[in-house]
This record gives structure tokens, C-alpha cells and sequence, in this order.
């Protein structure tokens, strides 16, 4: 397993641009009391290395009713591109992150693959958790459509948040075709959001012209680390 997550971060690449984006994401059950020396050593392996361009995230699950995993981590890149020098990672320093991961992780979990549709950044760092909905659109077209739509009527209350759509290709959780992602300070910012958002009419209607969605899973992950360029 160790190897393929590393041969997956030296290959995949980039933050969203014109280019059509992807991500890949594995899940892990780190062992109890494990998390600062998992963050120490990840810290340790990424000192110094520089990327191109997209981001490698180590996630915590914070809240979760499918799987008894705690942590992920994240790649995001354009499709085709690459993310690093070939030798950016010194060798040693990879073996040496992988071998104390095998002290750290109790088991490995599910790994997605999927594409970003629509992604509005954030340079808010305060805004590191994030809530994810696993979703089976009737109609996706209409679904990025209503989404789209959504984000950019209500540009003040998603100022400063991360928001994204898109895709499952491979290994789709429980079925969900989909994913919808929105950032916040907490918990309590979360919810604040939402119940102002669903006493506005014209939110309502625009949640309604999506079409037809199947809600398969929600869960809150919060961002620990996130490696990116530098420009």
C-alpha cells in the first residue's frame, strides 16, 4: 500500500485552473494518541520539497457515520500533469516516513479517485473544516448548473469559503455518484450558514432546480496540513 500512495503523490499535480482537475483520497485508521507523531513525520518527509503546482492535504475525519476511519489523505492535480520534480523527495526520507507509518496506522481504508467540476478557493486558513455530502444527482448537468448558480447568487455568504463539486470515477462510497464540499471555522459557522441560507426563498428554489439528488452520506473532515505552491 505504501507504495502505491507515494507513487500516487510524486505523479499527480495542481490547484484549479483551466485544466480539467482530479483528486485522489485514501482513508486511514491512524492508532489512538498517533496523531502528532503522524503530523511530525509528515512535516519531517515534505520539509523543503516544493511543488508545481496543486496541494497534498492530510485531513482528520472529524465526524463521520460510515466508516471508523479517522484521517485521509488528499491529492489534487490536473489531468496528465505532474506535481513535483522526480527527485524532489529524498528516497530515505520517504522510506523512513513510510516504515514509522506502519507504527502509527492501525489499518488502510477505501481510495477514491474522482474529478473537481466547479472550485471556488479560499486564502482563509481559519476555514479548515469541511463539510462534504456524498450525493446520486438525477441529473448532473443540472446539478453543477444549480450548483454554480447557487454560489455565485449568494457570493457574500461564501466569501472567504471553500466550495467544490464533482465527481466519483473509481471506487464510488457507498454508491454516490457525486460530492459537494463547503469550508468553515466550525461546526457552529457550519450550521449559521445553512440556517440562513434555507430561510431564503430564492435559495430554496435554486436548491430545487438541481433536480432530483439522493443524499448517500455526509461527514466533516478538518484540514491538519495542506501542501501547496509556493506562487
Amino acid at each position: 500500500m505504501k507504495n502505491t500512495v507515494l507513487t500516487m503523490a510524486l505523479f499527480v499535480t495542481g490547484l484549479i485552473n483551466a485544466q480539467t482537475m482530479a483528486f485522489s483520497v485514501i482513508e486511514l485508521k491512524a492508532k489512538d494518541f498517533s496523531e502528532a507523531k503522524v503530523l511530525e513525520d509528515f512535516d519531517k518527509l515534505f520539509d523543503g520539497v516544493e511543488l508545481k503546482a496543486g496541494a497534498i492535504i492530510l485531513e482528520a475525519i472529524e465526524t463521520s457515520t460510515t466508516e471508523e476511519n479517522s484521517h485521509r489523505l488528499v491529492w489534487m492535480y490536473p489531468l496528465g500533469g505532474e506535481m513535483m520534480e522526480e527527485n524532489a523527495i529524498n528516497p530515505d526520507k520517504g522510506e523512513a516516513f513510510w516504515a514509522k507509518m506502519g507504527n502509527y496506522i492501525e489499518e488502510w481504508g477505501p481510495v477514491h479517485h474522482g474529478r473537481i467540476l466547479s472550485w471556488q478557493p479560499t486564502d482563509n486558513t481559519d476555514m479548515k473544516l469541511v463539510h462534504i455530502w456524498d450525493v446520486k444527482p438525477a441529473n448532473p448537468v443540472a446539478f453543477k448548473k444549480g450548483h454554480d448558480k447557487i454560489v455565485s447568487s449568494f457570493k457574500k455568504d461564501f466569501n472567504d469559503r471553500l466550495v467544490g463539486f464533482g465527481t466519483y470515477d473509481i471506487n464510488r462510497p457507498n454508491g454516490a455518484t457525486h460530492w459537494v464540499a463547503v469550508s468553515g471555522l466550525n461546526e457552529e459557522d457550519h450550521m449559521m450558514l445553512y440556517d440562513k441560507l434555507q430561510k431564503d426563498e430564492k435559495f430554496l428554489k435554486l436548491i430545487q432546480e438541481r433536480g432530483e439528488t439522493e443524499e448517500v452520506q455526509d461527514y466533516a473532515v478538518k484540514h491538519l496540513r495542506v501542501l501547496m505552491p509556493k506562487n
